[in-house]
């Protein structure tokens, strides 16, 4: 067994389907088939069976998926000391980054960083702020960006704050917000629980949503064409000065923010690559990120 096998049992794991599992692996059926049925030979054991809904996995299957993520962050980490043995800095930094923060900070934050350790190098893992957080905490990221209140124990930074705003292109009566068309977009649970609180503490009814989209950036450049307002983060507002905007308040008069971490594990820091990352993150001046 070498990490290419340990590797197609777990993403044949996730997926329970062939033909997506090959995909993902960037080989064809035949190979991965072929491979699967060689850790079978190996082990002296049937791994999954072939049913209707895909990949079934015996019990044996089931206990060697699960090792195979303890294996893969064995060998990872393997990996990782014998590069950080090197006089210069380098290695390959695997960050966990909320779609948000990928779209809007995260390529000008990578190239000031490449421009000081050229050596290092990046994994980008990108998807909703609960999704970063389960990858940080099961230690498949060093470093995670995550917007919003997740529970972490372990090392976190708050990087800057952003008020939550309404977004129109006219200026709107919010005693009128009700009747007026809304578009919004599909974002991360704790965001939208805190909307919803501040609707249903000024609001008895619910919002007239018009248009629903998936993006925050479709959202805004809907509300850009005069197709309603939106709620959205100020931060994704920034270049739209055509925009009128109001920040959501809480019953006390205190604005709504939300808050972007930086979560990583204390003992990540022992590879130079990532203390170089930390340390760089705690310098940065995130107006100067272009």
């Amino acid at each position: 067994m070498d990490d290419r096998d340990w590797l197609i049992l777990k993403v044949l794991y996730n997926e329970k389907n062939i033909t997506k599992a090959a995909k993902n692996l960037y080989i064809s059926q035949p190979a991965l088939t072929n491979r699967l049925q060689q850790i079978e030979k190996e082990f002296g054991v049937q791994i999954v069976h072939r049913g209707r809904r895909g990949v079934e996995f015996t019990p044996q299957g089931e206990y060697l998926a699960k090792c195979a993520n303890q294996m893969l962050l064995k060998i990872q980490k393997i990996k990782e000391n014998v590069v950080n043995m090197e006089n210069r800095v380098t290695g390959t930094l695997r960050l966990g980054v909320s779609n948000y923060f990928t779209d809007y900070k995260l390529p000008g934050l990578l190239k000031l960083f490449k421009n000081e350790y050229p050596d290092i190098e990046f994994k980008v893992l990108t998807g909703s702020s609960s999704e970063i957080a389960h990858l940080i905490h099961s230690h498949e990221v060093h470093v995670a960006f995550v917007k919003g209140a997740y529970s972490w124990n372990d090392q976190k930074r708050l990087l800057f704050e952003e008020s939550i705003c309404i977004a129109s292109k006219d200026k709107i009566d919010l005693r009128e917000l009700p009747n007026l068309p809304r578009i919004d977009y599909r974002t991360d649970p704790l965001l939208k629980t805190a909307v919803d609180n501040w609707w249903f503490e000024n609001y008895s009814q619910p919002p007239l949503i018009s248009i629903e989209v998936d993006k925050a950036d479709t959202c805004k450049k809907m509300v850009l064409n005069g197709l309603g307002y939106a709620i959205l983060p100020s931060l994704i507002l920034d270049d739209a000065d055509d925009i009128y905007k109001i920040d959501l308040k809480s019953k006390n008069g205190k604005p709504i923010l939300r808050k972007t971490w930086m979560f990583y594990h204390k003992e990540s820091i022992q590879l130079k690559f990532v203390k170089a990352f930390v340390e760089f993150m705690e310098k940065l001046d995130f107006q100067k990120i272009p």
